[in-house]
């Protein structure tokens, strides 16, 4: 496993993180919720990120991890009050994160997003002011954002965070020039989300009202060839040694899965030819391909 520094937050990351949605599923029982927590750790991955809207993830979190919170950096998102409404005030802000300190059985919060909110958002303030006094009062780490395109590049330039989280793959990397170079710049940390974009080669047909439609789309008019590559291998190595990207973020309820994930990111970035052409075929073809939320 290789662990990098997470911009100049003090923190280091495992190149492979977890992104916990899968855990907060009524379809997953205890057991597997409990083994799959601890198969993560087990394998050397150190980021886990979660979210106030993923369901049973930050209960199950605290209950199955707490006694190894030590092992791993915890990361989560907010922007949601009690009633599980979208909700940006002060004080929604600082009560969710209260409340997941308590569920997830921890004294601090190593990173904490605010969970793609729109520019309008930021610009007010509130929410940021709660991450802010949230980090003064030891609670947080870091202030971090998690979103796309306007919104985002708003919250770099602002410097009032410290990392960011948003969509880098191969269907979707117009922020690895015009957003990472800036982020990097400031000294931020940068989780990268979709490091598969959903996977779209799994299907024959347009995968109506799946995440992976529009990346499916993409893929349609993109001649990506990938040298023989399998293409999770090939996905998931574009996202991981990305310029800028510290780590990425792997969705999935099955353990084998992540397993396959590291050995694709053990054999290190892609040949420079395969890199370069994955790049231009998303640049000849896009028009208009925004960052996905």
């Amino acid at each position: 496993m290789e662990y990098r520094d997470f911009g100049n937050t003090g923190i280091k990351v495992s190149v492979l993180g977890f992104g916990a949605g899968h855990i907060g599923s009524e379809e997953m029982d205890e057991k597997g919720a409990e083994k799959l927590l601890n198969t993560v750790l087990d394998l050397g991955i150190t980021l886990i990120d979660t979210a106030r809207a993923y369901g049973l993830s930050e209960k199950r979190i605290g209950k199955y991890l707490s006694h190894r919170r030590e092992d791993f950096i915890l990361s989560t998102k907010v922007g949601y009050n009690f009633e599980w409404k979208e909700d940006w005030s002060y004080d929604a802000t600082m009560g969710t994160i209260d409340q997941a300190l308590q569920l997830m059985k921890t004294d601090y919060l190593d990173i904490v997003h605010l969970h793609s909110c729109d520019k309008s958002v930021l610009e007010k303030g509130e929410a940021f002011a709660a991450l802010l006094k949230a980090k003064e009062q030891g609670k947080i780490r870091t202030a971090a954002y998690s979103g796309e395109n306007e919104a985002l590049d708003f919250a770099i330039e602002s410097g009032c965070f410290g990392s960011l989280q948003c969509s880098v793959n191969i269907c979707d990397q117009r922020g690895i020039s015009t957003l990472l170079p800036k982020a990097t710049h400031r000294g931020m940390g940068v989780i990268a989300k979709r490091p598969i974009a959903n996977a779209p080669w799994r299907y024959s047909a347009r995968p109506v009202g799946h995440y992976s439609a529009e990346y499916w789309d993409r893929m349609q008019v993109m001649h990506i060839d990938p040298h023989g590559l399998d293409w999770n291998e090939l996905a998931i190595r574009f996202t991981g040694f990305a310029p800028g990207v510290d780590t990425c973020i792997a969705g999935t309820a099955n353990p084998d899965h992540l397993k396959e994930n590291l050995s694709h990111l053990e054999k290190g970035p892609l040949e420079e030819s395969l890199l370069q052409h994955l790049r231009s075929e998303f640049n000849a073809h896009d028009h208009g391909w925004i960052g996905l939320i």
